[in-house]
């Protein structure tokens, strides 16, 4: 029998708005309860979620789909303990809902606050990530929100075997349990209705590939938290320490290529070349680093390949990465701006005052200086754990955590006040 995607979808909204309600009226102890009670299902249900996720591993590499995407797909032991503790990490953060942000007393008597208040309904569509099932169940619920989450068919198996945790830690506090839910089917025509379901969906957070982030803010008629792509740079100045550079370039770059957070490409005073250079290319060689480097760098080994122009804005995601000579700090800002995508860039110096100027006119959403760009992760910010990174200027930007899951309203409290 063929599933009514839209009349699914239509049914999903109505009690993910109705949840949301109920939800935001939800006391601190009770959502924590929530979490605790999910987390504790994540670890006893770890064997199950490592079965599933067998299953989508093997799909995976059936399809030959790209390293990177393997590796936010493969959870192992440590991974998934890691997504029970970030939950629990939640449950142990102050409540972002119900927050006076300011109070002030109007010259007629009107005494007005300005509080935190939930989102209402976040939908997040993802693609190869099982832990945003964790993750973001977690951060809407401590924030009061009602989620709809749409895993993509890399790691359907795996998402929906989490889900059952999450509905378990639900139930436990009589929480309804509609107050996350995860799509049940792999058709991509609920991804298109999910983008236009204004009347339910407040807010839509694309964790996935360009070609997925880019369709939902080309269609999507909700707000958006999103990134479109991580080019994130790491500029080695002439100032600096040349073991923590080495040492900081091959984290940064070679921990996870997959993710968002890691270097694509590394700035290099041309002062640094002779004293700095070396120890770094023969580091990221060693760990299996492709190499492609300017004019400038390309004679310091056999081994680096020619960088074209497209490298500068390329987001490899793999164990590739570009090197570009530049004169000074301008040229470095300059080239951030021009190549980046406002994600997350880092500098490496121990001149204070260079840092500071890097870090105040590079116009990225997270800017570093003196450790690895690996760092841009909610979990790493002491948020517990993230929902997606925003680059835009609206509302929410870089790690968006539960705080960034809440708007406000005012309270406006008289006694009989008219306006003349």
């Amino acid at each position: 029998m063929q599933i009514n995607i839209k009349r699914m979808m239509n049914n999903i909204g109505i009690a993910a708005k109705r949840a949301a309600l109920d939800l935001s009226n939800v006391s601190s102890e009770i959502k924590n309860k929530a979490l605790v009670s999910a987390a504790g299902k994540i670890r006893e249900n770890s064997d199950l979620i490592m079965e599933k996720n067998i299953v989508d591993l093997t799909s995976a590499k059936q399809r030959r789909l790209p390293s990177a995407t393997i590796d936010r797909l493969e959870l192992t032991v440590e991974r998934i303990q890691s997504m029970a503790s970030g939950i629990e990490s939640v449950a142990e953060l102050g409540d972002p809902v119900g927050r006076i942000l300011k109070e002030w007393e109007r010259p007629n008597g009107l005494s007005m606050s300005r509080v935190s208040v939930p989102l209402g309904v976040i939908g997040v569509i993802y693609e190869s990530r099982p832990n945003v099932t964790a993750d973001a169940a977690a951060l809407c619920l401590k924030s009061g929100n009602a989620a709809i989450l749409r895993a993509g068919s890399e790691c359907f198996h795996t998402s929906s075997e989490i889900m059952k945790s999450i509905k378990a830690g639900l139930q436990s506090v009589n929480l309804p349990d509609t107050a996350i839910q995860l799509v049940p089917t792999i058709d991509r025509a609920a991804v298109g209705e999910m983008l236009v379901m204004s009347d339910y969906i407040d807010v839509l957070v694309p964790r996935g590939g360009r070609s997925l982030v880019e369709r939902v803010q080309s269609e999507a008629k909700v707000p958006i938290f999103a990134h479109l792509e991580g080019v994130c740079h790491t500029y080695v100045n002439s100032s600096s320490n040349p073991d923590m550079a080495s040492d900081i370039v091959l984290n940064a770059k070679m921990r996870r290529p997959g993710i968002c957070g890691a270097t694509e490409t590394l700035l290099i005073d041309r002062e640094a070349i002779k004293t700095h250079l070396p120890s770094i290319i023969d580091a990221l060689l060693a760990a299996g680093c492709e190499i492609r480097g300017d004019e400038s760098i390309i004679n310091y080994s056999d081994k680096i390949l020619p960088a074209s122009e497209s490298d500068w804005s390329t987001e490899y995601l793999d164990s590739i990465l570009s090197i570009k000579q530049v004169e000074d700090l301008r040229e470095a800002i300059d080239h951030v701006n021009c190549y980046g995508t406002e994600h997350t860039d880092a500098i490496i110096t121990e001149d204070q005052k260079i840092a500071e100027k890097f870090m105040n006119e590079v116009k990225s959403a997270i800017v570093i200086h003196n450790a690895s760009t690996q760092f841009a992760d909610g979990g790493e910010f002491g948020m517990g754990a993230e929902i997606g990174i925003s680059t835009g200027r609206m509302h929410a930007r870089g790690p968006v955590g539960v705080d960034q899951l809440t708007t406000f309203k005012y309270k406006v409290r008289g006694s009989g006040q008219i306006r003349p």
